[in-house]
């Protein structure tokens, strides 16, 4: 939650800020608006996270059966109050932003989102692929929702001039950069998570891409996405990012050893993964290089 929280609050201050201060338009998203965005998104994450672990009891009983909350701590009947309430709360901030940015597509982002993540925990998740997918996509929404939010404060102050400039594209380009980061590891994460809690989804028949494929086929399926990823890496350092593509250079450095080294890092950790254990280091492996994709933004803001 506090990693989605500062996802938020990082793409506005260090990615859409700096672009719109360089096309001298100025900050654009008042406090408050952000408070309500990041309020919105954490809350109804946290409905997600409860939906999750109450529809999971059975499987996490199995693979993780010392960090199951739900009828130890708390009754079920608790379970499905606490997360009613998370998801109101984080949809009412939602829609409160949509109103006050006068945006129906994020009210519509803020509608959706909840009933995605009931239907996930409740049967996607195990269907093959598409639970995997929709998590992704649900993460590579909250750059874009920053976007949509700063382009919808744009189209109402600057109307007649907006379409006469490339800011809408820039923002896009950025934000849609980080995106697509965030969408290709969270996918990566979430196979690999579900390598290693394929004994609980075996027993209840989960459809899972270890349960269906065999660990042989999803290590070479992630592999490809790794590869994938670092492809696209590659392109937009040397044909889209404006920043020196030599070793001097501070964002050519980020990305090869705080991006590509890691990546590659996980690879070889995959591939020598026998037991849930050796997953779910290869889990954190990816989770750190996510935190730094998002830190990565440090050289927008310096411009390096």
């Amino acid at each position: 939650m506090l990693f989605i929280g500062a996802l938020v609050w990082v793409m506005e201050k260090w990615v859409a800020t700096p672009i719109l201060v360089d096309a001298a338009f100025g900050e654009q998203m008042p406090g408050y608006l952000l408070w309500l965005l990041m309020a919105g998104t954490m809350l109804i994450a946290a409905g997600g996270y409860v939906e999750n672990d109450y529809f999971d009891i059975k499987i996490d009983r199995i693979n993780r059966p010392d960090e199951v909350i739900i009828t130890r701590t708390i009754s079920k009947e608790t379970a499905v109050r606490l997360s009613w309430i998370l998801n109101l709360a984080g949809f009412v901030c939602g829609i409160m932003a949509a109103i006050a940015l006068r945006s129906i597509s994020v009210g519509i982002v803020f509608m959706m989102v909840p009933g995605l993540l009931w239907f996930y925990s409740a049967s996607y998740k195990r269907l093959f692929m598409i639970g995997n997918l929709i998590i992704s996509f649900l993460a590579s929404l909250t750059p874009l929702l920053v976007a949509m939010a700063n382009i919808a404060l744009l189209q109402h102050r600057y109307e007649t001039i907006l379409p006469y400039t490339t800011l809408t594209r820039d923002l896009y380009v950025w934000l849609g950069g980080f995106a697509l980061f965030a969408f290709l590891l969270t996918w990566i994460r979430e196979i690999i998570k579900d390598a290693q809690d394929q004994m609980g989804d075996r027993e209840l028949e989960c459809h899972t891409m270890p349960v269906v494929w065999g660990e042989k086929w999803t290590k070479i399926f992630v592999t490809g996405l790794i590869v994938l990823t670092l492809a696209l890496i590659g392109h937009l350092w040397w044909h889209v990012l404006p920043f020196d593509h030599s070793w001097s250079s501070l964002s050519t450095r980020y990305i090869a050893l705080g991006i590509v080294t890691p990546l590659l890092g996980v690879v070889g950790l995959l591939w020598n993964a026998k037991i849930p254990s050796d997953y779910k280091t290869c889990q954190q492996v990816v989770k750190f290089t996510m935190l730094l994709g998002m830190l990565y933004s440090i050289c927008i803001l310096r411009g390096i």
